[in-house]
């Protein structure tokens, strides 16, 4: 029984914040009116912050919480992990009074997530310089 509350533990330490900011996505998606965002910001541009968001923490997750899980891999499933969340998350929208799916939000919440993983990427060169592994 300890491995298995080992295990858990390990698996909300490691996924937790990307499951977080998948909440507030759906939580923003869920609003019929949405406010403004600050500083005269688009919606296209919420959008794509949300999902560089995401992309990063989602990239903890499939890394393992450890530099060295960085990689091309991680990469990849992070970013059909969460275009594939964008595509549900505009059909979730189809649902919402005042709402409508669009595929240029789409657009810009992967695009968002693939710099997300390009920023955990490029962190994760200069972390993993000549150091042990000390978890993301």
């Amino acid at each position: 029984m300890a491995d298995v509350s080992r295990i858990l533990k390990r698996w909300l330490w490691n996924w937790a914040p990307a499951v977080a900011q998948m909440a507030a996505i759906f939580t923003a998606s869920s609003l019929s009116v949405v406010p403004s965002l600050p500083g005269g910001l688009t919606d296209y541009t919420g959008h794509f912050i949300g999902y560089t968001l995401l992309g990063a923490l989602a990239m903890r997750g499939f890394a393992r919480g450890r530099w060295s899980g960085v990689n091309a891999r991680s990469g990849w499933q992070t970013v059909v992990m969460s275009s594939l969340y964008g595509v549900t998350d505009e059909f979730h929208q189809s649902f919402v009074p005042g709402r409508t799916p669009s595929v240029v939000d789409w657009c810009a919440d992967t695009l968002g997530a693939c710099v997300g993983v390009g920023l955990v990427m490029a962190a994760a060169r200069f972390a993993n310089r000549g150091r042990a592994d000390r978890g993301i």
